[in-house]
């Protein structure tokens, strides 16, 4: 048997909250040269959130703080160049999403991260959903229809 390489291009990880998934890829771009990433040249440090750039997509400080948390836990802001695609939801559930995502990544790059994030409580799913609506409950999940008064 020959022996398999390890040639790989990138790490992947998913991340859920709510209704959103985010699917988070970690490139290691070698040297100084970008990555191409669907057509788009992405360098070391930056961050793709459907093929627009991180800032338009999520332009408030804080979301971007947020969200770049558990790369600053770990020291790796300047080290991948990072992919992601999120549906569905709003932009925090999205938001959450993407840390998740970005938790599992990194610990599929070094296992010893693991302490650290878990320390954190980022690589923990929030398993809160919306509660599904029940059939003659007069439109919501938990609202009962109004009895006659007379």
């Amino acid at each position: 048997m020959t022996k398999k390489e390890k040639n790989i291009k990138y790490f992947e990880a998913v991340g859920r909250r709510k209704r959103s998934v985010a699917r988070v890829r970690f490139y290691l771009p070698t040297k100084n040269e970008p990555v191409d990433i669907n057509g788009i040249k992405v360098k070391k440090g930056e961050i793709i959130v459907n093929s627009k750039p991180f800032e338009l997509v999520f332009t408030k400080n804080y979301e971007r703080d947020y969200i770049k948390t558990p790369l600053k836990l770990t020291n790796n802001e300047d080290r991948f160049a990072i992919s992601i695609i999120v549906r569905g939801g709003g932009k925090t559930g999205q938001a959450e999403a993407i840390i998740l995502g970005i938790a599992r990544a990194l610990v599929l790059v070094d296992p010893s991260y693991k302490e650290i994030l878990k320390k954190h409580k980022l690589l923990t799913r929030d398993p809160r959903k919306k509660e599904r609506r029940k059939v003659g409950m007069g439109g919501k999940a938990r609202r009962e229809k109004q009895s006659p008064k007379r």
